[in-house]
């Protein structure tokens, strides 16, 4: 499962999930939409394309492609690798207009993210070694760094990159 960032608007101006099935429909085949609007589609060798925006104001999808015999069956047909090409582009098309951002924006939201969670998970590791090293700590402020990295850890398990400002806070308090 991946998980996109969405341009600001674009949910809006698409028309939430219901817009993401049109907008599928327009990329792939045989389409199904179930009651939250949530689709399912394939095309070539991606045997199955599962999206929706989430609550949160991302988009979600899961994808299943072929691999192994079943690949290099479709490769070797007529056409197969055409075909395989073409989903890709068509894929790539799809991502670009239900995100608003283009292939290499999507690399650098990605990046961003990682950035935040890795910085967050470092902030953590070293709030646990100065709880366990300093001698100075007191009980209150090792509680509250206890719920602040709970807050952290809670976020990040979520799939919610921490804020700059959170990672802060916990790093100014030891």
């Amino acid at each position: 499962m991946e998980r996109f960032e969405v341009k600001r608007g674009v949910i809006k101006s698409m028309g939430g999930n219901a817009g993401l099935a049109k907008l599928a429909t327009q990329h792939f085949n045989d389409v199904e939409v179930n009651a939250d609007g949530v689709f399912t589609a394939s095309f070539a060798i991606l045997t199955s394309v599962t999206a929706e925006y989430t609550d949160d104001g991302k988009l979600q999808v899961e994808v299943e492609q072929m691999k192994g015999d079943e690949l290099s069956s479709f490769l070797s047909q007529d056409g197969g690798r055409e075909n395989a090409m073409q989903s890709r582009q068509r894929w790539s098309m799809f991502l670009d207009e239900a995100t608003g951002y283009s292939a290499k924006q999507r690399g650098d939201k990605a990046k961003e993210q990682a950035k935040k969670f890795s910085k967050a998970r470092s902030a953590i590791k070293m709030a646990h070694k100065s709880i366990e090293m300093s001698s100075t700590v007191t009980q209150e402020t090792i509680d509250k760094a206890h719920e602040m990295i709970a807050d952290l850890e809670k976020m990040m398990e979520e799939g919610t990159a921490p804020s700059e400002g959170r990672v802060k806070k916990l790093n100014d308090l030891l």
